[in-house]
């Protein structure tokens, strides 16, 4: 006879049965629609957050729901070992957005796995062992990734780091300058740090780390694991201000929810890569792959680039307008706001009490906006106008 107690509710279930990792919402997700998401309550919530920056083309868009659909009916799943349609048109599509000379796709299943691997190339095809990493930025929880994470709380639980990390300044070139050296093998950086409290730097930083890996010998890596696919307003950071990185890190929004990731590098890099020098059983599988490719055609097809550029300018704008906000940071639908009374969380809390979900950072005074690219000035009026209304500061 089972001794296992009788659960009823999905939370009672999920609590019992899952390891504790989130804090989660004291509500049920049970279905998407575009930028909104609806409980088993019946409750409808404005999706700000997007499911952390993944749901880049809405929740449940038509054309993603019947590629991956097509493709399930066809082939769910096969290996690297063979070629295979699903996966060459969506390599082939990835680099056709991308900037050149970024000419190479590897697939692989998330952002900690893009990062490691790009890392892992720059070591294995320059011999040094120093990867410079930035103080504020994250690029996932494996041993590689963490140790290359500069925000210390996710570093704390992890032994041994992996040797050869340092963390320089963010925006400061004199610190990268400091570090940098014949035994460097990359730098490597969120373009916007994200989890760092939605941080930009000046184009002139991003212009320097191009010319300075240039002349060390060095590789430049953007982790654009939340910049890419459209967030800012263009396909991808890499090409702002001129700068193009010799890897790019890619994953969450680029297949609208199936989990995925990518290494964009050039042809140079590429060349040197040898059969067997790395693995991915699931990677660039058929049905994240039949998503990827959908992605980019709905993101191009319904305009989501000009809808986030327009979009982004007036809610960035009209934000700057209110009495609370100190300052708004970031750039298209990667937007942190910062409140003058240095604590965000009341506001995360009155917003969700309002059925809008929004995200923290880990400068406790800034709110995050990761939203669907989807978001229209409709939404957004109904966020500017609940945010107003909050009695606090």
């Amino acid at each position: 006879m089972s001794t296992q107690p009788q659960l009823e509710s999905v939370i009672d279930i999920e609590e019992h049965y899952q390891v504790a990792t989130y804090k989660k919402f004291p509500f049920v997700i049970e279905r998407g629609e575009d930028v909104w998401v609806f409980t088993t309550d019946g409750e409808r919530y404005l999706d700000l957050y997007g499911g952390h920056a993944v749901v880049s083309t809405g929740h449940s868009h038509p054309r993603i729901v019947q590629a991956i659909a097509d493709q399930a009916a066809r082939l769910i799943f096969y290996s690297n070992l063979v070629y295979n349609d699903a996966r060459a048109r969506a390599a082939k599509k990835l680099v056709e957005i991308a900037p050149e000379p970024l000419t190479k796709a590897f697939f692989v299943n998330s952002g900690t796995e893009a990062n490691e691997n790009a890392m892992k190339i720059a070591r294995m095809l320059t011999g040094r062992a120093k990867i410079i990493s930035f103080e504020g930025g994250f690029h996932g929880r494996t041993p590689g990734s963490v140790s290359a994470t500069g925000i210390a709380k996710y570093r704390e639980n992890v032994s041994p780091l992996l040797e050869g990390h340092v963390y320089a300044h963010f925006g400061n070139v004199a610190s990268v300058e400091s570090l940098l050296d014949d035994q460097t093998a990359a730098v490597i950086l969120e373009p916007i740090q994200s989890m760092g409290g939605v941080r930009m730097a000046e184009p002139e930083f991003y212009q320097a780390l191009r010319e300075m890996c240039d002349e060390a010998g060095a590789m430049l890596i953007y982790d654009e694991v939340q910049t890419g696919m459209g967030r800012t307003g263009e396909f991808f950071f890499a090409g702002q201000f001129g700068v193009v990185p010799d890897m790019a890190a890619l994953a969450k929004g680029i297949a609208s929810g199936v989990p995925m990731g990518a290494v964009l590098m050039t042809d140079a890099i590429a060349g040197e890569i040898r059969t067997g020098d790395l693995g991915t059983p699931c990677g660039g599988g058929p049905l994240a792959c039949a998503s990827l490719e959908a992605t980019i055609d709905v993101i191009r097809d319904e305009n989501l680039l000009e809808n986030v550029r327009e979009n982004s300018e007036y809610l960035i704008a009209e934000l700057k307008k209110l009495s609370m906000v100190e300052e708004v940071r970031g750039l298209g639908y990667l937007i942190g706001i910062k409140f003058l009374i240095g604590n965000a969380k009341p506001y995360q809390q009155e917003l969700l009490e309002r059925k809008i979900i929004t995200g923290l950072s880990e400068d406790p005074s800034v709110l995050r906006l990761l939203p669907p690219l989807t978001l229209r000035r409709e939404e957004i009026d109904l966020f500017l106008d609940e945010l107003s209304r909050i009695p606090l500061g």
